[in-house]
């Protein structure tokens, strides 16, 4: 089994078990953002550390590694939800609790008054 091979199994074990973990904490928000924080966390880490030591320090082997970013999807990000969208889902869900209670609070002054 060559390196490659070996770290494509490795790679998949371990999307499966933080794929598992995600789903088992689905509704919590604040374990999920340690998730997602532990996530960014190990790849600056790996990032600034280990992989800056492996760069290439010649032409062909910087080559290489510049045709493989381009042909496997380019540079590893990890994209942060803007505030902007977090704000908007927080809006909707509230103007739909709203929209709610306006209804209910419509639907309560088409009742008839009880006599007292």
């Amino acid at each position: 089994m060559n390196k490659s091979t070996d770290i494509g199994s490795k790679l998949a074990a371990i999307s499966i078990d933080i794929q598992a973990l995600a789903q088992s904490c689905q509704g919590d928000s604040l374990a999920l953002l340690a998730l997602l924080r532990c996530l960014e966390a190990l790849h600056r880490e790996i990032r600034e550390g280990v992989f800056q030591e492996s760069l290439p320090n010649n032409r062909h082997g910087f080559h290489t590694l510049l045709k493989d970013i381009e042909s496997e999807g380019g540079w590893p990000y990890i994209e942060r939800m803007r505030l902007q969208s977090l704000l908007d889902n927080w809006f909707v869900e509230d103007r739909s609790e709203l929209d709610s209670l306006a209804t209910n609070a419509q639907t309560d002054d088409n009742l008839p008054l009880e006599p007292n």
